[in-house]
């Protein structure tokens, strides 16, 4: 029988930790999920644990290795980001994965920024809004000042996919998609490490920067598979887009953060942008991705919880809302809009949506109508933040919300001189991590259709 060629892909959440084998034509051809109980460092605090998710990487391969119809070529891993493993010399974790949502200590917070030029000098120079542990490198800063017998210690700091990716090839590399993401570490301006990673003795625990789109030899004797150095999965999650689209477009990625990736904006992030929850990312080529976000996921859940109960309904309701367009007309003349900058010009956290009264609402249909109103203005405002001066045409609106009749038919209405496309793919991520490392392990041309597109034309108005 003949075997069919396939990568491994290791994608890990917070909450879900996956395997996907793809096939050549990116089907995925096997999968397996596993969950496991969080665990808690020195002080109390929940984190992730590490030795199951080391067992579970080794018992997946050993699993998927035995299955004779597959062939695996390559293997590579995505993972959240901003979580580092600190390894001794013999490559063994000196602590527990320290959880990014770890209060940071304010005294050692305002000494650092104190020492290298101020919050706002310092986040423009690195595209990194003070983020307290989510900004990777304050975790270094925090080893170092916290336990310096730990930091002495110290060999190698990895981000967390470049360790699973350790686990396989045996060696120990940074990539760029990890340091390039709020981590406080790369200066932007230069296209380097930031001074102070130098100053405080950051770098020499640091591996070597390796391409994402490179492979290294697995550590096993007798096999012949390449392995990734693995990506942040923000990262990933684009990587199809900018294999298939080479014209200038924008991706608004839904969940419970609405983040605008604009890969084609590589202007520095002014102070004014930051002050609006703007930052810059790299993405797996090293090119800066401007991003901007609000948290409209988040809102939409809490708010169609709030209607659904004024209005004695079930919340199932609104996952298949028609759009009515009679009905935004009747909203627009007869609600006053929301605001979506506070006077200082900082952009508001929600929409405004939570102020509004019920009662001034016939039904629960229209008050949901005026819902997404709200979170399309906001939407605009976040998106026009990281698309002017940019030249982008297109706009591809991915997750949740893509889905959603009443939000994509506004947000066409809302950029008329753009095409506005509902994207869907499955495991997007995933398949963004396999097509980094294509031309090591495919023999096929990149495919064009892997991405599902519904255009949105924007709905005239009768005279």
């Amino acid at each position: 029988m003949q075997k069919i060629p396939v990568v491994a892909i290791f994608d890990v959440g917070k909450t879900n930790k996956k395997l996907f084998l793809f096939d050549e034509h990116y089907k995925i051809v096997y999968e397996r999920s596993a969950r496991f109980l969080e665990t808690v460092d020195e002080d109390g605090e929940p984190c992730e644990n590490l030795e199951s998710l080391r067992l579970s990487v080794f018992d997946s391969l050993r699993d998927v290795f035995k299955r004779n119809e597959f062939e695996i070529k390559a293997i590579n891993f995505s993972t959240y980001g901003a979580s580092f493993v600190y390894l001794d010399e013999d490559g063994k974790p000196l602590t527990p994965l320290y959880n990014y949502l770890k209060p940071y200590p304010e005294a050692l917070q305002q000494q650092f920024y104190a020492t290298y030029g101020g919050e706002e000098a310092f986040s423009k120079a690195t595209a990194s809004p003070v983020l307290g542990s989510l900004n990777s490198g304050m975790q270094l800063y925090r080893l170092k000042y916290e336990k310096p017998e730990i930091f002495k210690k110290l060999k190698c700091a990895l981000h967390l996919p470049q360790y699973l990716s350790y686990l396989i090839s045996g060696e120990f590399y940074t990539d760029i998609t990890s340091i390039g993401c709020h981590t406080n570490l790369w200066d932007f301006a230069t296209g380097d490490y930031h001074d102070w990673v130098n100053q405080e003795g950051i770098r020499e625990k640091l591996a070597p920067l390796k391409g994402a789109d490179e492979v290294l030899p697995a550590c096993f004797p007798g096999n012949s598979y390449k392995v990734g150095i693995g990506l942040h999965d923000s990262s990933a999650a684009l990587i199809p887009y900018l294999v298939n689209f080479h014209e200038p477009f924008a991706l608004i990625s839904t969940g419970t953060w609405c983040i605008t990736l604009n890969p084609f904006n590589t202007a520095p992030l002014t102070s004014e942008e930051l002050k609006q929850d703007c930052l810059s990312y790299l993405q797996y080529k090293g090119k800066p991705v401007k991003a901007s976000r609000f948290f409209g996921g988040y809102e939409h859940e809490q708010q169609v919880k709030r209607i659904a109960t004024h209005f004695n309904m079930s919340s199932v309701v609104f996952k298949t809302v028609a759009y009515e367009p009679d009905l935004i007309q009747k909203l627009i003349t007869e609600q006053a809009p929301s605001a979506t900058t506070l006077s200082d010009g900082k952009a508001l956290p929600t929409s405004g949506f939570a102020e509004r009264e019920l009662t001034s609402f016939v039904t629960g249909i229209e008050a949901y109508h005026q819902l997404i109103l709200d979170l399309v203005a906001q939407q605009v405002a976040s998106s026009k933040l990281v698309l002017q001066g940019t030249g982008v045409r297109r706009i591809f609106v991915d997750g949740g919300f893509s889905k959603n009749a009443i939000y994509m038919n506004l947000l066409a209405a809302a950029f008329p001189d753009k095409e506005v496309y509902a994207a869907s793919m499955a495991q997007a991520t995933a398949i963004g991590t396999a097509l980094a490392i294509h031309q090591h392990w495919n023999t096929k041309p990149l495919p064009n259709d892997i991405i599902e597109l519904k255009y949105y034309a924007i709905a005239h108005q009768e005279a």
